[in-house]
């Protein structure tokens, strides 16, 4: 795989959303070995954000403007709506330069296969920014899980719920099915990618998605039970309508269970414009939210392992400097793509969809 000569790499931002100015930019720009060096929106009020964000970062309105100047940049990163991910990518690998895109990978797992292809046929570099796999709560089941504290695990419970009874305007809340908008694509593929990636590939996927706040037009509400090849069976939650939300996660294994609750600190932090290396320990929640470990009448506290959204970065500008394997496999992306498909048809017919 082709990887660029010069450090620090320079990083052009395709988008300045809240995926762009909360996420992305922050943290490249604070990533050692990368350069957030242009950015392209055309929007005046995010232009006059990114000027104040970051000063050093060039503004470009359109992404012809970035592409028509490829040589000028070795990383791009696609924050912008779904449906452009596949068309933005496409013509980045065809470019040369190695390309980020923010989950979901495209809006189908043929699309998605289709860019993999692409970018193994350029020797060029592609991940997807699956950076809920660095959460405070994923990393403590993981270390949970590999370290045998739980036994053998044979039922995993995550949930995203969020309370938002009125639909905002905005792309994800558009019908069309091109946008992949509604809470499926956007907090599912989240919870499957982090499924898949602990307990491995899916046999197949059983599905309730439904469309529940008075003038939405997407879903809004959506449980898929799946049964992995090891055995484990994963039930995933999501929701915009959940004045009450259940526990972050619940694992059940046969020596132990671990139950935690609320959300990692990390995106509230970047929301309020918190950056790595502020000088506070990033990632670290406060010990009355840790989770517990242990069987009824036998719970101890499990300090949680802090969070980490900058190892993405990092492990990406390893990639780069090393033409080693990305930070995520945009392989994962095509695997949780079909299972969001496989949901649907689900949905649709009342019936549990094999997969393979």
């Amino acid at each position: 795989m082709t990887t660029p000569s010069r450090t620090p790499y320079r990083v052009a931002l395709l988008g300045y959303g809240l995926a762009g100015a909360a996420f992305h930019a922050p943290l490249i720009a604070t990533t050692p070995g990368l350069r957030l060096d242009a950015v392209v929106t055309a929007n005046p009020e995010r232009r006059a954000q990114l000027a104040a964000d970051h000063p050093d970062a060039r503004a470009l309105d359109t992404p012809e403007q970035l592409f028509a100047a490829a040589d000028e940049f070795d990383l791009v990163v696609i924050a912008t709506p779904n449906r452009t991910h596949l068309p933005l990518a496409r013509t980045a690998l065809r470019a040369g330069l190695a390309t980020v895109v923010d989950k979901p990978l495209a809006v189908t797992a043929a699309e998605a296969q289709a860019l993999c292809g692409l970018a193994v046929s350029r020797g060029t570099l592609l991940t997807v920014f699956q950076n809920r796999r660095w959460d405070n709560d994923f990393r403590t089941v993981r270390r949970l899980v590999e370290e045998g504290s739980l036994g053998r695990v044979h039922r995993f419970e995550s949930r995203f719920e969020r309370f938002r009874p009125k639909p905002k305007a905005g792309w994800r809340e558009l019908a069309d099915p091109a946008e992949a908008g509604g809470t499926l694509y956007d907090l599912g593929s989240h919870l499957v990618d982090q499924a898949l990636t602990l307990f491995g590939p899916a046999l197949s996927v059983y599905a309730e998605i439904d469309t529940r706040r008075d003038g939405a037009v997407v879903d809004d509400d959506a449980f898929l039970a799946l049964t992995h090849a090891g055995g484990v069976r994963s039930h995933l939650w999501t929701s915009a309508l959940a004045p009450l939300g259940g526990p972050r996660l619940r694992v059940l294994g046969d020596r132990a269970g671990y139950l935690k609750d609320g959300m990692d600190p990390q995106e509230a932090d970047l929301r309020a414009g918190r950056r790595p290396g502020d000088g506070k320990p990033w990632g670290v929640e406060d010990p009355a939210a840790h989770g517990v470990l242990g069987s009824d009448g036998q719970r101890e506290p499990v300090p949680t392992d802090p969070g980490d959204y900058p190892a993405f970065y990092a492990g990406l500008a390893h990639a780069l400097a090393t033409g080693t394997p990305p930070p995520v496999d945009p392989q994962d992306a095509v695997a949780v793509l079909t299972v969001l498909e496989a949901a649907r048809q689900s949905a649709a017919t009342g019936q549990t969809v094999p997969l393979g």
